[in-house]
């Protein structure tokens, strides 16, 4: 069976495509490499069963060609981090929102199942926690650009549902929860990284805000395990699943366990919102997901806490300072 990624050479891709090619399957991998890496599936491409593409899914005459070539579609690719949505919101939007369309419309036509990845930014400011899959969104207003991600990936639910109704495409939405690993960076806004290298350079540990906002962070490999399990569920087709862990943590605790884990004498400072990003400036205080959904579904469990994931961030970063 052959995959099509798009954003395969990304950070949570590029671990799928590694999951894929050890699940025995071969691999095409879609990427425009304007936040991917291509270092991240070189060694990929060497086995034989995994092919990059350079391009993006704006391009449709491309996505149609990708997808003709491949049996199942994992749609990945999107604007990722706070900062890029701060600072571009039209590629953003753009990306997202046309990028998506033209998946579904090729995917519809030539009747190839796509899961479609969207995010825990969708639920917007909700206090009702944790996050149900059919719970409420509570958006801010329009002038924030803070909340375009949030619209754009709940255009792409809509959109994805709504082939899946009109043109029975097999569809399945999962919304990712502060996925976090090897290989992802911190220059748009990551805050493992971001604190991860901060304390290893001995720099001032920045936390946003007051620290007491809570998120719950996954490890990659958790992530990438379940993917393909929920595109070859038939039960989970039409249906929208959490995925991430329910382990919660402050912010502020997460920089003092990265402070503690790496041995760093860093400080911990705190920077107002409006410093970091912009003027008025919004956030969600808590970010919990209810795993019920996934778990009936496909069994799912969390394997790997967030010491698992901060230790193998800390030694791959500590692995690269050496080179």
């Amino acid at each position: 069976m052959r995959h099509l990624v798009t954003g395969g050479a990304g950070f949570i891709g590029s671990h799928l495509c590694e999951q894929l090619l050890a699940n025995g399957d071969e691999v095409l991998v879609l990427d425009d490499l304007s936040t991917g890496r291509y270092e991240n599936i070189a060694h990929l491409e060497r086995g034989g069963k995994c092919r990059f593409v350079l391009g993006t899914v704006i391009e449709r005459d491309l996505v149609t060609e990708c997808v003709r070539e491949s049996d199942t579609i994992f749609h990945l690719a999107s604007a990722v981090g706070v900062k890029l949505i701060i600072d571009q919101p039209v590629r953003t939007i753009e990306t997202i929102v046309d990028g998506t369309n033209n998946v579904l419309c090729v995917a519809a036509r030539y009747r190839k199942p796509v899961l479609l990845t969207s995010s825990s930014e969708v639920y917007g400011k909700s206090e009702k926690v944790p996050f149900a899959e059919d719970d409420d969104r509570v958006l801010g207003a329009t002038t924030h650009r803070r909340w375009s991600y949030a619209c754009a990936k709940a255009l792409d639910e809509f959109l994805a549902l709504a082939h899946r109704y009109e043109y029975r495409l097999p569809v399945v939405i999962v919304r990712l929860f502060n996925t976090v690993g090897p290989r992802q960076t911190g220059q748009y806004g990551m805050v493992v990284p971001r604190f991860v290298q901060q304390a290893l350079a001995g720099r001032p540990i920045s936390v946003y805000g007051d620290g007491k906002q809570s998120r719950c962070f996954a490890h990659v490999r958790d992530v990438v395990e379940t993917l393909p399990r929920l595109i070859s569920h038939p039960d989970a087709v039409g249906r929208i699943y959490n995925l991430g862990t329910n382990e919660e943590v402050t912010i502020l605790e997460l920089a003092e366990r990265v402070k503690a884990l790496t041995g760093s004498k860093s400080e911990i400072e705190f920077i107002p919102y409006e410093q970091a990003y912009v003027e008025g400036f919004e956030d969600m205080r808590r970010r919990v997901p209810d795993l019920s959904r996934i778990a009936a579904a496909v069994g799912y469990k969390p394997k790997r806490s967030l010491d698992d994931i901060l230790k193998d961030v800390i030694e791959e970063m500590q692995s690269k300072g050496k080179k």
